[in-house]
């Protein structure tokens, strides 16, 4: 019997390989894709490329990789807001130097954490898909190379993605509750390369959105000097996806919602045509864990437990601090693993049922909001009082994406300081409409008297 087999040889599922084996614990790794290091694997996955904050630094330099990790990321200091007519406003993501993202590819970090958790003495079984999981044993069984095959273990982890199978095992024949809704949008992603004189089309250091009503257009800078941009628009609709099915619908749309992007990206129509949109979904399930005799469990980590919309950026770097979360409750409970996995399902589930709500009203931030002088008066706003009075006043994005403060925290901090806000914006409010009245006054008393 090994120690720990993990579900997932993905961002999470590596993640958590590397933090078991950091604990002494052996460790099996099952993947029903191949080896994301052999040849011509990035160019097999479509992606949203991530980016790191805080959540996922912390988690990276526990277990030593953030400092390997950084000549593979491009810091971003801000959004670069692009208008539809050609007009740009950075945005800057907070007030302190510290206060950034850092754009990695997907794939880049798969192998990293591959590498390390390899390193560490990780076996990975590649190309084997589940079939069964049995809560009691408890094991997983796989088709593969190999045949069917049984794995039992002390603790099986399910960090196998938005549509798990270890979930779906998890909740066979038990009382479950899952949430499961599809974003009416979905995604294709675009390579905004180079230029010809090898150079960045745009500023790199910066996060790039075209914000709409009708679609939204964010980019990610890679090391190479090319940018990486997600399309998404609605599915259906003469602009959505079902809409734009030829080259000439396609150029039209483009000059006329985002004209720049034709700039941009030379074959912007070939690359567009090219595959077909993915979808995005939200996940909310429980129990993420179930305990079986003898001491040993099964958890849901990362996607598997609360996949969210990548529109607050958190998608990653919540699984990540799922991973680090989880490794503090095996430290804690040495001797208890369900005492453990207990304790975590605790500490998280109820912040990553808010990070869902969170991403949500994100989308129509992105897509809404940011061309609005109310909404970027209220940024501003924001921004001054937290240079202010940088420990009292922390605005809500700076909570989620530049500190660890739980997401149910977070969200609690920011409704105060909104009301707070309000209240000083309704009483500034009040007092100069009070100095117009009583100015307006004087004036008709000397209009009197003269």
């Amino acid at each position: 019997m090994t120690d720990a087999v993990v579900v997932g040889a993905g961002l999470a599922g590596s993640l958590t390989a590397v933090y078991l084996a950091r604990r002494g614990w052996r460790v099996r790794v099952l993947e029903r894709r191949a080896d994301p290091r052999t040849p011509g694997a990035r160019e097999e996955g479509r992606s949203i490329n991530l980016g790191l904050s805080q959540r996922g630094i912390v988690a990276l330099r526990e277990v030593g990789l953030l400092d390997a990790l950084a000549p593979a990321t491009v810091p971003m200091r801000g959004r670069v807001v692009h208008s539809p007519d050609g007009a740009l406003r950075f945005q800057p993501y907070g007030t302190g130097e510290d206060q950034i993202l850092h754009s990695v590819l997907r794939h880049d970090l798969n192998v990293a954490l591959v590498d390390e958790a390899e390193r560490r003495g990780v076996e990975f079984r590649w190309g084997h898909r589940v079939t069964a999981v049995d809560r009691q044993r408890p094991s997983v069984t796989t088709d593969g190379p190999q045949g069917t095959v049984e794995h039992t273990a002390r603790l099986v982890v399910g960090a196998d993605g938005a549509f798990s199978a270890v979930r779906a095992g998890l909740a066979r024949g038990a009382r479950t509750t899952l949430h499961q809704e599809h974003l009416e949008w979905g995604y294709k992603e675009l390579l905004i390369p180079v230029g010809d004189d090898g150079r960045p089309r745009t500023e790199l250091r910066a996060l790039h959105v075209w914000p709409g009503d009708d679609g939204l257009i964010v980019a990610h800078p890679n090391v190479d000097g090319s940018l990486t941009a997600t399309v998404f628009l609605p599915f259906e609709g003469r602009e959505g996806f079902a809409g734009l099915g030829t080259g000439a619908r396609v150029r039209e749309f483009f000059a006329r919602r985002f004209p720049d992007a034709l700039t941009l990206v030379p074959d912007l129509v070939e690359q567009f045509l090219a595959h077909p949109p993915a979808s995005l979904v939200t996940i909310r399930t429980e129990p993420w864990h179930a305990t079986a005799p003898h001491g040993r469990g099964v958890v849901l980590l990362g996607d598997a437990a609360h996949a969210v919309y990548p529109f607050f950026g958190q998608g990653m770097n919540a699984a990540f601090e799922d991973c680090s979360v989880l490794d503090r409750c095996l430290a804690a409970h040495p001797h208890d693993l369900p005492g453990a996995l207990a304790a975590f399902e605790a500490a998280r589930r109820p912040h990553t049922d808010v990070l869902a709500e969170l991403s949500k009203r994100n989308f129509v931030e992105l897509r809404d909001r940011l061309r609005s002088p109310l909404f970027l008066a209220r940024k501003k706003a924001d921004l001054v009082l937290h240079r202010m009075f940088p420990r009292s006043w922390v605005p809500l994005y700076t909570l989620i994406a530049h500190t660890t403060v739980p997401y149910g925290e977070a969200l609690a901090r920011a409704r105060r300081q909104d009301r707070l806000l309000g209240g000083v914006t309704a009483a500034l409010t009040g007092a100069a409409l009070a100095g117009l009245a009583h100015r307006s006054r004087r004036t008709r008393g000397r209009r009197q008297v003269s």
